[in-house]
Protein backbone atom coordinates (compact mmCIF):
# COMPACT_ATOMS: atom_id res chain seq x y z
CA UNK A 1 0.00 0.00 0.00
CA UNK A 2 1.36 3.41 -0.96
CA UNK A 3 1.19 6.15 1.71
CA UNK A 4 0.13 9.60 0.60
CA UNK A 5 1.73 12.80 1.85
CA UNK A 6 -1.47 13.47 3.79
CA UNK A 7 -1.17 10.09 5.61
CA UNK A 8 2.47 10.78 6.49
CA UNK A 9 1.66 14.21 7.95
CA UNK A 10 -1.18 12.74 9.97
CA UNK A 11 1.13 10.10 11.40
CA UNK A 12 3.77 12.69 12.30
CA UNK A 13 1.12 14.81 14.04
CA UNK A 14 -0.02 11.81 16.09
CA UNK A 15 3.56 11.01 17.16
CA UNK A 16 4.15 14.61 18.14
CA UNK A 17 1.01 14.56 20.26
CA UNK A 18 1.85 11.32 22.03
CA UNK A 19 4.09 12.89 24.71
CA UNK A 20 1.20 15.13 25.65
CA UNK A 21 -1.05 12.13 25.91
CA UNK A 22 1.51 10.34 28.07
CA UNK A 23 1.91 13.37 30.26
CA UNK A 24 -1.80 13.24 31.07
CA UNK A 25 -1.52 9.66 32.36
CA UNK A 26 -1.66 9.35 36.16
CA UNK A 27 1.88 9.41 37.64
CA UNK A 28 3.06 6.29 39.44
CA UNK A 29 4.19 6.90 43.02
CA UNK A 30 8.00 6.99 43.22
CA UNK A 31 9.49 4.22 45.35
CA UNK A 32 11.22 5.58 48.46
CA UNK A 33 14.98 5.58 48.18
CA UNK A 34 16.75 3.28 50.67
CA UNK A 35 18.67 4.92 53.50
CA UNK A 36 20.79 1.94 54.55
CA UNK A 37 22.91 -0.80 53.02
CA UNK A 38 21.98 -4.45 52.70
CA UNK A 39 23.34 -6.69 55.48
CA UNK A 40 27.11 -6.89 55.08
CA UNK A 41 28.77 -10.28 55.29
CA UNK A 42 31.16 -12.18 53.02
CA UNK A 43 32.19 -15.82 52.99
CA UNK A 44 35.29 -17.66 51.83
CA UNK A 45 37.02 -20.90 52.67
CA UNK A 46 40.41 -21.70 54.14
CA UNK A 47 40.74 -25.38 53.38
CA UNK A 48 37.77 -26.97 55.15
CA UNK A 49 37.12 -23.93 57.36
CA UNK A 50 34.31 -21.59 56.35
CA UNK A 51 35.09 -17.95 57.17
CA UNK A 52 32.32 -15.36 57.33
CA UNK A 53 33.43 -11.75 57.63
CA UNK A 54 30.59 -9.91 59.36
CA UNK A 55 30.77 -6.13 59.19
CA UNK A 56 30.27 -4.25 62.42
CA UNK A 57 30.02 -1.04 60.40
CA UNK A 58 32.39 1.90 60.00
CA UNK A 59 33.02 5.04 62.04
CA UNK A 60 33.77 8.40 60.42
CA UNK A 61 35.05 11.27 62.54
CA UNK A 62 37.12 14.46 62.21
CA UNK A 63 40.88 14.04 61.87
CA UNK A 64 42.44 15.11 65.17
CA UNK A 65 45.73 17.00 65.20
CA UNK A 66 47.43 14.07 66.96
CA UNK A 67 45.58 11.11 65.47
CA UNK A 68 49.08 10.17 64.28
CA UNK A 69 51.42 10.98 67.16
CA UNK A 70 54.62 11.42 65.13
CA UNK A 71 53.32 13.05 61.94
CA UNK A 72 51.88 16.48 61.21
CA UNK A 73 48.21 16.69 60.36
CA UNK A 74 49.19 18.05 56.94
CA UNK A 75 51.16 14.84 56.23
CA UNK A 76 48.19 12.73 57.25
CA UNK A 77 45.91 14.74 54.97
CA UNK A 78 48.36 14.28 52.12
CA UNK A 79 48.28 10.50 52.66
CA UNK A 80 44.49 10.55 52.72
CA UNK A 81 44.34 12.46 49.46
CA UNK A 82 46.81 10.07 47.82
CA UNK A 83 44.42 7.27 48.78
CA UNK A 84 41.46 9.22 47.30
CA UNK A 85 40.00 9.79 50.77
CA UNK A 86 38.52 13.11 51.90
CA UNK A 87 40.66 15.54 53.88
CA UNK A 88 40.23 16.16 57.58
CA UNK A 89 38.24 13.03 58.33
CA UNK A 90 38.98 9.43 59.14
CA UNK A 91 36.88 6.37 58.41
CA UNK A 92 37.65 3.14 60.25
CA UNK A 93 35.96 -0.14 59.32
CA UNK A 94 35.35 -3.05 61.70
CA UNK A 95 35.29 -6.70 60.61
CA UNK A 96 34.71 -9.49 63.16
CA UNK A 97 34.79 -13.07 61.91
CA UNK A 98 32.65 -16.16 62.35
CA UNK A 99 34.44 -19.46 61.72
CA UNK A 100 32.86 -22.83 61.08
CA UNK A 101 35.75 -25.05 62.12
CA UNK A 102 36.00 -28.53 63.58
CA UNK A 103 32.24 -28.76 63.97
CA UNK A 104 32.14 -25.59 66.07
CA UNK A 105 31.03 -22.00 65.53
CA UNK A 106 33.74 -19.59 66.66
CA UNK A 107 33.52 -15.79 66.71
CA UNK A 108 36.77 -13.81 66.51
CA UNK A 109 36.22 -10.38 68.11
CA UNK A 110 32.74 -8.95 68.52
CA UNK A 111 32.61 -5.35 67.34
CA UNK A 112 31.46 -2.41 69.44
CA UNK A 113 28.14 -3.81 70.63
CA UNK A 114 24.48 -2.92 70.67
CA UNK A 115 24.93 0.15 72.88
CA UNK A 116 27.31 1.63 70.30
CA UNK A 117 24.74 0.91 67.57
CA UNK A 118 22.21 3.19 69.26
CA UNK A 119 24.78 5.86 70.11
CA UNK A 120 26.16 5.98 66.53
CA UNK A 121 22.71 5.82 64.90
CA UNK A 122 23.59 2.51 63.33
CA UNK A 123 27.02 3.36 61.92
CA UNK A 124 28.74 0.80 64.16
CA UNK A 125 27.57 -2.06 66.33
CA UNK A 126 26.07 -3.85 63.33
CA UNK A 127 27.49 -7.29 64.12
CA UNK A 128 24.32 -8.62 65.78
CA UNK A 129 22.02 -7.73 62.89
CA UNK A 130 24.50 -8.68 60.16
CA UNK A 131 25.38 -12.03 61.73
CA UNK A 132 21.67 -12.84 62.09
CA UNK A 133 21.21 -12.01 58.40
CA UNK A 134 24.12 -14.39 57.68
CA UNK A 135 22.24 -17.15 59.49
CA UNK A 136 24.04 -17.23 62.85
CA UNK A 137 22.28 -17.63 66.20
CA UNK A 138 24.31 -16.15 69.10
CA UNK A 139 23.03 -18.96 71.34
CA UNK A 140 24.69 -21.48 68.99
CA UNK A 141 28.16 -19.90 69.20
CA UNK A 142 30.56 -22.31 70.91
CA UNK A 143 33.46 -19.94 71.53
CA UNK A 144 34.38 -16.27 71.26
CA UNK A 145 38.08 -15.52 70.80
CA UNK A 146 39.18 -11.99 71.71
CA UNK A 147 42.35 -10.50 70.22
CA UNK A 148 42.74 -7.60 72.68
CA UNK A 149 40.78 -5.42 75.07
CA UNK A 150 39.62 -2.40 73.09
CA UNK A 151 35.96 -1.49 72.98
CA UNK A 152 35.53 -2.18 69.26
CA UNK A 153 36.61 -5.78 69.91
CA UNK A 154 35.01 -6.61 73.28
CA UNK A 155 31.93 -4.35 73.33
CA UNK A 156 29.83 -6.89 71.46
CA UNK A 157 30.25 -9.42 74.26
CA UNK A 158 27.23 -7.75 75.86
CA UNK A 159 23.71 -6.99 74.72
CA UNK A 160 22.21 -3.51 75.04
CA UNK A 161 21.00 -4.39 78.56
CA UNK A 162 24.43 -5.71 79.63
CA UNK A 163 23.59 -9.41 79.35
CA UNK A 164 25.94 -11.96 77.74
CA UNK A 165 25.51 -11.69 73.98
CA UNK A 166 26.75 -15.28 73.51
CA UNK A 167 25.21 -17.05 76.51
CA UNK A 168 26.51 -20.53 75.72
CA UNK A 169 29.98 -19.62 74.46
CA UNK A 170 33.35 -20.00 76.12
CA UNK A 171 35.07 -16.59 76.12
CA UNK A 172 38.79 -16.92 75.36
CA UNK A 173 41.10 -13.97 76.06
CA UNK A 174 44.88 -13.44 75.76
CA UNK A 175 46.48 -14.30 79.09
CA UNK A 176 48.88 -11.33 78.86
CA UNK A 177 46.00 -8.96 78.11
CA UNK A 178 43.90 -10.27 80.98
CA UNK A 179 46.81 -9.99 83.40
CA UNK A 180 47.45 -6.35 82.45
CA UNK A 181 43.94 -4.95 82.31
CA UNK A 182 42.63 -6.81 85.36
CA UNK A 183 45.56 -5.62 87.50
CA UNK A 184 44.38 -2.95 89.94
CA UNK A 185 47.88 -1.50 90.16
CA UNK A 186 48.09 -1.04 86.39
CA UNK A 187 44.68 0.60 86.43
CA UNK A 188 45.76 3.00 89.18
CA UNK A 189 48.78 4.05 87.08
CA UNK A 190 46.81 4.55 83.86
CA UNK A 191 47.10 8.08 82.42
CA UNK A 192 44.02 10.24 82.78
CA UNK A 193 41.70 10.34 79.80
CA UNK A 194 41.52 7.59 77.21
CA UNK A 195 43.53 4.90 79.05
CA UNK A 196 41.51 5.28 82.24
CA UNK A 197 38.38 4.92 80.13
CA UNK A 198 39.75 1.74 78.50
CA UNK A 199 40.35 0.18 81.92
CA UNK A 200 36.90 1.20 83.14
CA UNK A 201 35.18 -0.14 80.04
CA UNK A 202 36.94 -3.48 80.31
CA UNK A 203 35.91 -3.80 83.95
CA UNK A 204 32.32 -3.00 82.93
CA UNK A 205 32.28 -5.67 80.21
CA UNK A 206 34.03 -8.48 82.06
CA UNK A 207 32.35 -7.81 85.40
CA UNK A 208 29.00 -8.15 83.61
CA UNK A 209 30.26 -11.57 82.46
CA UNK A 210 31.25 -12.33 86.07
CA UNK A 211 34.81 -12.62 84.73
CA UNK A 212 34.02 -16.07 83.35
CA UNK A 213 36.78 -16.23 80.75
CA UNK A 214 39.45 -18.70 79.67
CA UNK A 215 42.89 -17.08 79.29
CA UNK A 216 44.96 -18.50 76.43
CA UNK A 217 48.69 -18.47 75.70
CA UNK A 218 50.49 -17.48 72.51
CA UNK A 219 51.80 -20.25 70.29
CA UNK A 220 48.82 -22.53 70.87
CA UNK A 221 45.61 -23.28 68.98
CA UNK A 222 42.62 -21.57 70.60
CA UNK A 223 40.12 -23.25 68.24
CA UNK A 224 40.55 -25.92 65.53
CA UNK A 225 43.04 -24.48 63.04
CA UNK A 226 43.33 -21.11 64.82
CA UNK A 227 46.84 -20.44 66.18
CA UNK A 228 47.36 -17.50 68.54
CA UNK A 229 50.37 -15.35 67.57
CA UNK A 230 52.02 -12.69 69.75
CA UNK A 231 51.81 -9.25 68.13
CA UNK A 232 52.15 -7.02 71.19
CA UNK A 233 52.53 -3.25 71.04
CA UNK A 234 49.06 -2.05 70.13
CA UNK A 235 48.28 -3.36 73.62
CA UNK A 236 50.49 -5.43 75.94
CA UNK A 237 48.65 -8.64 75.07
CA UNK A 238 47.62 -7.87 71.50
CA UNK A 239 47.19 -11.10 69.57
CA UNK A 240 46.88 -12.05 65.90
CA UNK A 241 46.09 -15.50 64.49
CA UNK A 242 47.08 -17.88 61.73
CA UNK A 243 44.07 -19.77 60.40
CA UNK A 244 45.14 -23.04 58.73
CA UNK A 245 43.43 -25.96 57.05
CA UNK A 246 45.19 -28.32 54.66
CA UNK A 247 47.54 -26.25 52.51
CA UNK A 248 45.58 -23.00 53.01
CA UNK A 249 46.50 -20.28 55.49
CA UNK A 250 45.31 -16.76 56.28
CA UNK A 251 46.91 -14.35 58.75
CA UNK A 252 44.27 -12.60 60.88
CA UNK A 253 46.10 -9.42 61.81
CA UNK A 254 43.71 -7.88 64.35
CA UNK A 255 45.10 -4.34 64.88
CA UNK A 256 48.66 -4.70 63.62
CA UNK A 257 47.59 -1.73 61.52
CA UNK A 258 44.56 0.46 61.80
CA UNK A 259 43.40 2.20 58.60
CA UNK A 260 45.75 0.68 55.98
CA UNK A 261 45.73 3.81 53.78
CA UNK A 262 47.73 5.44 56.56
CA UNK A 263 49.50 2.76 58.56
CA UNK A 264 50.38 0.14 55.94
CA UNK A 265 51.61 2.89 53.63
CA UNK A 266 53.47 4.51 56.55
CA UNK A 267 54.44 1.73 58.98
CA UNK A 268 56.52 4.14 61.06
CA UNK A 269 53.49 6.25 61.98
CA UNK A 270 52.20 5.82 65.52
CA UNK A 271 48.44 5.96 65.90
CA UNK A 272 47.06 7.40 69.09
CA UNK A 273 45.50 4.01 69.94
CA UNK A 274 48.85 2.16 70.08
CA UNK A 275 49.64 1.72 73.76
CA UNK A 276 53.35 0.99 73.24
CA UNK A 277 54.07 2.82 69.96
CA UNK A 278 57.69 1.74 69.35
CA UNK A 279 56.84 -1.90 69.96
CA UNK A 280 53.73 -1.63 67.79
CA UNK A 281 55.84 -0.26 64.93
CA UNK A 282 58.44 -3.02 65.26
CA UNK A 283 55.66 -5.63 65.29
CA UNK A 284 54.02 -4.05 62.24
CA UNK A 285 57.23 -4.13 60.19
CA UNK A 286 58.05 -7.69 61.26
CA UNK A 287 54.56 -8.99 60.43
CA UNK A 288 54.29 -7.18 57.11
CA UNK A 289 57.76 -8.28 55.98
CA UNK A 290 56.68 -11.85 56.77
CA UNK A 291 53.41 -11.43 54.82
CA UNK A 292 55.36 -10.12 51.82
CA UNK A 293 58.02 -12.86 51.95
CA UNK A 294 55.51 -15.69 52.33
CA UNK A 295 52.87 -14.17 50.02
CA UNK A 296 50.45 -14.97 52.82
CA UNK A 297 46.91 -13.64 52.59
CA UNK A 298 45.84 -11.36 55.41
CA UNK A 299 42.47 -10.58 56.95
CA UNK A 300 42.46 -7.03 58.33
CA UNK A 301 39.99 -6.07 61.05
CA UNK A 302 40.20 -2.41 60.04
CA UNK A 303 40.66 -2.93 56.30
CA UNK A 304 37.78 -1.82 54.05
CA UNK A 305 35.14 -4.55 54.01
CA UNK A 306 35.53 -7.48 53.53
CA UNK A 307 39.18 -6.97 54.45
CA UNK A 308 40.94 -9.87 52.70
CA UNK A 309 44.06 -9.27 50.63
CA UNK A 310 47.79 -9.56 50.17
CA UNK A 311 50.65 -7.24 51.09
CA UNK A 312 53.38 -6.01 48.77
CA UNK A 313 56.37 -3.82 49.56
CA UNK A 314 55.97 -0.30 48.20
CA UNK A 315 58.92 2.03 48.75
CA UNK A 316 59.38 2.59 52.47
CA UNK A 317 55.95 1.16 53.22
CA UNK A 318 53.50 -1.46 52.06
CA UNK A 319 50.44 -1.68 49.87
CA UNK A 320 47.36 -3.80 50.47
CA UNK A 321 46.16 -5.60 47.33
CA UNK A 322 42.51 -6.57 47.93
CA UNK A 323 41.49 -10.13 47.07
CA UNK A 324 39.08 -10.54 44.19
CA UNK A 325 35.46 -10.81 45.20
CA UNK A 326 34.33 -14.40 44.74
CA UNK A 327 30.67 -15.05 43.88
CA UNK A 328 30.99 -18.69 44.95
CA UNK A 329 32.35 -20.33 48.09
Amino acid sequence: MKLSRRHALAGATALAASPLLLSRAPALAAAPLPDKQAPSYYRYKVGDILVTVVSDGAATFPLADKFVLNADKSEVNEALQKAFRPKDKITISFGPLVLATGGKTVVVDTGSGAAAFDKSKGAVGQFTANSAAAGFDPKAVDAVVISHFHGDHVGGLLTADNQPAFPNAEILVPAAEWKFFMDDGEMSRAPAGRMQAVFADNRRVFDALKRKVTPYEWGKDVAPGLLAVETAGHTPGHTSFVLSSGNDRVFIQSDVTNNPDLFARNPGWHITYDQIPDQAEATRRKVYDMLVAERLQVQGYHYPFPGLGNIEKDGAGYRVVPALWNPTI
